[in-house]
């Protein structure tokens, strides 16, 4: 009985190779997009887009190679709740900017 315990503990644990790997991809996108802000090469809305891009991205390096999501039945539960958190978040991100918008709109100095 012990031993399905530990091994189910074991489970979700990375490499070394894994954590290196996922550093150095972190380190990369990290850099580009400092470089695409500061090199000043693309107009601000191609340069946010990009930026955005490479966030996104990045995130994507993160769950998975520091987090350890995946599509494995053992992570499920896991992937359910960050689902749940980033639609919790989208709510609350989209309401807020919803309410300040009709709040500017119905300003009395406009």
């Amino acid at each position: 009985m012990a031993h399905s315990h530990s091994s189910q503990l074991e489970e979700g644990h990375g490499s070394v190779g894994g954590y290196v790997a996922g550093f150095i991809l972190s380190v990369l996108l990290t850099a580009a997009s400092f470089g695409l802000v500061m090199g000043g090469v693309l107009s601000p809305h191609a340069s946010l887009i990009g930026l955005a891009a490479l966030a996104l991205v990045q995130i994507v390096v993160h769950l998975v190679y520091f987090l350890h999501m995946n599509g494995s039945s053992g992570q499920r539960w896991n992937v359910m709740a960050f689902s749940y958190t980033v639609l919790t978040a989208a709510i609350l991100i989209v309401g807020t900017l919803w309410v300040l918008h009709n709040v500017s709109m119905n300003m009395m100095s406009r």
